[in-house]
Order: structure tokens, then sequence, then C-alpha cells
């Protein structure tokens, strides 16, 4: 890595459970870390992600939807270098999509191109996927573009859709797998070893192993 962490700014709406996952990978990495949370941002004044933030002694600001035009003044006083969405229900202004293209990253509950775009979130991903009777669904890391959930797909995890499911049921076994996957993508971003090239491809893809995956971690890659 470099002598100079990146500094990632987390944009979350709700509990915060992506980005605690993101702040124990880091963590654990030590100094080997490519990056460190830097900023937590939500539309939510009540948003569990801003507490754990702040637990954690990570500057955490509630930036309200009718001052969502200043978020890239507040990257950038923050010195962010690298951006991720973390249940983030807003859609990222354009001028800061440009200004981070290639270091600004989501995870969305589905294997997309299924079951994303406008209204595609939390449980009604899930519901969707069991009225269409899909077999599997799991997370998907990409990049993110000027459309939801339209960006180059960094990995996805299959998580296999069982007869008896529930959207929560689903919901908590395809979660499990984005606490795996999301923070280790991130680190490869902020590492530099996974790209966005010019035309759109994803160079330096992660690799995950099952056996390297918690037990509490269904399904495949």
């Amino acid at each position: 890595m470099t002598d100079t962490p990146s500094r990632l700014a987390v944009l979350a709406s709700g509990g915060g459970s992506n980005l605690q996952s993101i702040i124990d990978h880091f963590d654990a990495l030590g100094s080997d870390a490519p990056a460190r949370v830097a900023l937590v941002v939500s539309d939510r004044e009540s948003a569990g992600a801003l507490e754990r933030a702040r637990t954690h002694g990570i500057p955490a600001v509630w930036l309200p939807r009718e001052r969502s035009h200043e978020l890239g003044a507040l990257l950038a006083e923050h010195r962010i270098t690298h951006v991720a969405l973390a249940g983030y229900l807003r859609l990222v202004p354009p001028d800061v999509v440009t200004t981070f293209r290639g270091r600004l990253v989501n995870v969305h509950p589905a294997l997309l191109p299924a079951f994303g775009g406008p209204g595609m979130y939390s449980h009604h991903v899930h519901e969707a996927v069991l009225r269409a009777g899909a077999t599997m669904s799991g997370p998907t890391v990409h990049f993110v573009s000027e459309k939801y959930d339209e960006g180059a797909i960094i990995a996805q995890w299959r998580v296999p859709v069982r007869a008896d499911d529930t959207p929560g049921t689903l919901a908590t076994r395809v979660l499990a797998a984005e606490h795996f996957i999301y923070p280790r993508c991130l680190a490869s971003v902020c590492a530099g070893r996974t790209v966005l090239a010019a035309d759109g491809t994803v160079t330096g893809v992660p690799t995950f192993h099952v056996e390297r995956a918690p037990s509490s971690v269904p399904g495949s890659p």
C-alpha cells in the first residue's frame, strides 16, 4: 500500500451495518489497510450510521435532501479520495459522479442487472426476487454511474433462494454476503488494484474463496 492511505467517505441512509463491516475490515488489515473511513454522510438525521461513525471517532455529517448539492464541497473539505454508498437512498449528484468516476462504489442486494433501478432497494428488491421465482440472488458491488445500478460490475456473490424464503430471511443471508465482499472490493479499489477503464471495463477484479468466507456467508461468488 502507499504511505498515505486513501480517504474514504461512506454515504448511508440507514443503520450502517455495511459501514461497520468496512470499518472492521480496515481495522483488521491494520497497517496494510489501503484506506481509512474519513467521513460518514447521511441524508437522515436519525440514521444509525451517523452514531456508528461518532462511536469510532469518524466525522459524521447530516446532509438533508434539500442540501444534497453541497455534497461535492463537503467531500473536498474532508479531502476525500474515494466514496462508498452503503444503503444510501439518494441519487448521487452528477458533479460527484463525474469527479469520483472510478472511485465511487455501491453495493446492491441483487444480482444486477436484474432487480435494479429506481425503487429497487431494501425489502423491495427481495420481494421482487421472490415474486419472480428466481433461484439465485446475492449482492453486486459496482462502480456508480449517472443511472441507478447501471455502473460497471466489480463482483457478485451468489446466494441460493430457498423455497421457504421470505423477504426477511433472504435479506438476512444476502446482507451477510454483502458484509463479506463489499469491504474487500473497496480495499481493492482504494489500493488501485481494481480499476474502471476508459472503455467501461473493470480490470483487476478481486477474487473470493468460499473456504475463506465465514460460515455465516452462504453461497459462492
